[in-house]
């Protein structure tokens, strides 16, 4: 009776969990966002994995289709392994080209944006309404994106 090289499919396996659950799962939180730390391991037992697997496929009594079907799996593995760090920080850092944006110290376009309580506020409200019961000089704007 053949055994399964169980190490090989576990790696695969692992290596796919890794990958897509960095997107799925490990974006909600900062700790995990900033720096896929969570993802990095599981890639390093999925390697481990996948090497023990790929040196058990390449025995002398293993046949053709075993040594195929465990390259293959190791070449997705590692494709997934180099493929996170990729668009982590080299495609998410692809922006659109900004030509229409504002340039610095112009005047900024109105517009209506929604503050952390739901409430509608406008530039031009921002111009008016006093502070401290003192008029606005001007307004500072820092856009980010948020997770809340």
């Amino acid at each position: 009776m053949k055994r399964l090289n169980w190490p090989i499919w576990t790696g695969f396996l692992l290596s796919l969990v890794a990958g897509f659950s960095y997107p799925f799962v490990f974006v909600r939180w900062a700790i995990t966002r900033e720096f896929p730390w969570a993802n990095l391991v599981l890639f390093a037992i999925a390697f481990v994995l996948l090497a023990f697997g790929l040196r058990r496929a390449f025995k002398p009594d293993k046949e053709i289709v075993s040594k195929i079907f465990s390259s293959l799996a190791a070449v997705v593995g590692l494709l997934l392994l180099g493929g996170l760090p990729f668009v982590i920080y080299v495609a998410g850092s692809w922006l659109p080209a900004s030509s229409e944006a504002p340039r610095v110290g112009q005047k900024a376009p109105a517009f209506t944006l929604t503050d952390s309580n739901n409430k509608p506020v406008t530039l031009a409200q921002l111009l008016i309404e006093p502070i401290n019961n003192t008029p606005p000089k001007g307004v500072l704007l820092i856009f980010y994106r948020g997770y809340w």
